[in-house]
């Protein structure tokens, strides 16, 4: 397969990455996908990373690296070009991005009644781990 170009997403890309997320059912009401996006985009331990094609942004990925593991969250292909590899390609891209800042593992979550993503990610080796994942909002802390 030809690996299509892939890159850091730019300041202007915010607003058609945050409608694949949303058009990929990756978004959820208690976050918000343009903050998630900009921390990302602006940071230096982060990079959302985009593959375009002849309509704009066809695949996304974020990736993070937080001194300790790798970590991936909003991989999506547009509907319209799924089945061609280029998940594949942005998951190879992350993955590259991480080994490039010394990370020794890549993890994601994935919510479990999501049986594609959960095959996909399976097909491309990653394994469940034995772990759960605990968290709670800071914003509502006061």
């Amino acid at each position: 397969m030809h690996r299509p170009l892939i890159e850091a997403a730019r300041a202007e890309d915010a607003a058609a990455v945050t409608a694949l997320w949303r058009a990929c059912g990756l978004t959820r009401p208690w976050n918000d996908p343009e903050a998630d996006f900009a921390l990302a985009a602006g940071g230096t331990s982060s990079v959302v990373l985009v593959a375009r094609g002849a309509d704009g942004v066809e695949g996304s990925v974020m990736v993070g690296f937080d001194g300790h593991r790798g970590w991936v969250y909003y991989l999506a292909v547009s509907p319209g070009a799924r089945r061609g590899g280029l998940g594949r390609a942005l998951m190879a891209a992350a993955e590259d991005w991480l080994r490039a800042r010394g990370a020794p593992k890549i993890q994601l979550m994935v919510r479990e009644d999501n049986h594609e993503a959960i095959g996909f990610y399976e097909r491309l080796g990653l394994e469940r781990q034995k772990v759960v994942t605990l968290g709670r909002f800071l914003k509502d802390d006061a």
